[in-house]
């Protein structure tokens, strides 16, 4: 089992090079402004952070209205879906393809918090065309899935320092491009402690296969990723934590094929933690859209495991 660790924590370390030029990793974390307003179900703070010293970052932060003491938190990914302008907002309005209602008032309704930045070229930071902004940190070193999970990381660096978050009960979910993210930070951030990802568990080498690369956008493709990782690589770096994926039989971006493989190995390293519960996969007859069923089975697994 020690080996089995040690070889995770060289593959976490190998998986962050590859996001090419970043921000020092301990940049210190500042909230620059923020107002809280009171809405019908809970609390909502609109936040101005300082996460990478090179770009301010919008968040939103939703807590119970009746909050006492320290509660699990969710880091919430908002999707892309070609929206570059909804960002953050997805969280608290929702989304054409997410069940209802948004995720914000779900997890408070549970008596949980949540965060959900606005990623880079995306909300307040939209405007840019992201293939010539992909173009240009490329010309830099920089990789622009890598400067996106970057700041997701410094969310949780940001969390555990409030009052009103368990440190210890993080979790992450999203929904496409949020359901990458999820399990990106996921396999490199031990401190989340259960990762629920919707519609977007790719085996990248079957996407090749299947002819899907157009399906993603630029930002989705680090460069040099394949010569180490296949996306089953990734995601052991999960384990033995919690995590479920829910995934569309119809969808055109999660072939099934990669699903079932990649679901055949996380059974065996699973299994090796002693932890074969701990790993999921659903599929519904459904497309590239979180159904009524996911959502369900996304809270009862959230509560078992939180």
């Amino acid at each position: 089992m020690e080996e089995l660790i040690k070889l995770q924590e060289k593959k976490r370390t190998k998986l962050y090079k590859l996001l090419g030029e970043l921000p020092d990793r301990n940049y210190p974390v500042k909230v620059i402004k923020k107002i809280e307003e009171e809405r019908e179900k809970y609390i909502l703070e609109k936040l101005i952070l300082d996460l990478n010293g090179y770009e301010l970052v919008p968040a939103y932060f939703v807590k119970p209205k009746n909050l006492k003491g320290k509660l699990p938190c969710v880091v919430f990914n908002h999707s892309h879906g070609g929206k570059y302008y909804l960002g953050k907002d997805e969280f608290i309005e929702g989304n054409t393809y997410m069940a209802q209602p948004p995720y914000a008032e779900v997890i408070t309704s549970l008596n949980f918090c949540g965060i959900c930045i606005d990623h880079l070229n995306f909300g307040e930071r939209s405007g840019r065309d992201e293939l010539t902004l992909f173009k240009e940190l490329i010309w830099q070193g920089k990789v622009l899935w890598g400067l996106m999970v970057f700041d997701s990381l410094k969310v949780i660096d940001y969390i555990i320092t409030r009052d009103d978050v368990d440190e210890k009960r993080i979790c992450t979910i999203g929904m496409s491009m949020g359901s990458t993210m999820a399990w990106w930070i996921s396999a490199l951030d031990k401190r989340i402690k259960v990762c629920i990802d919707i519609c977007c568990l790719t085996d990248f080498e079957t996407f090749i296969k299947t002819r899907g690369l157009p399906g993603h956008g630029i930002y989705y493709f680090v460069p040099s990723l394949l010569k180490y990782f296949s996306t089953s690589d990734i995601n052991s770096l999960i384990a033995p934590r919690p995590h479920l994926s829910v995934a569309g039989a119809f969808d055109s971006l999660t072939p099934v094929e990669g699903l079932e493989k990649i679901d055949k190995n996380l059974k065996k390293i699973y299994k090796k933690f002693g932890k074969e519960e701990n790993w999921q996969l659903k599929i519904y007859n459904v497309g590239h859209r979180e159904t009524f069923q996911m959502r369900s089975d996304i809270i009862e697994f959230l509560l078992k495991h939180i």
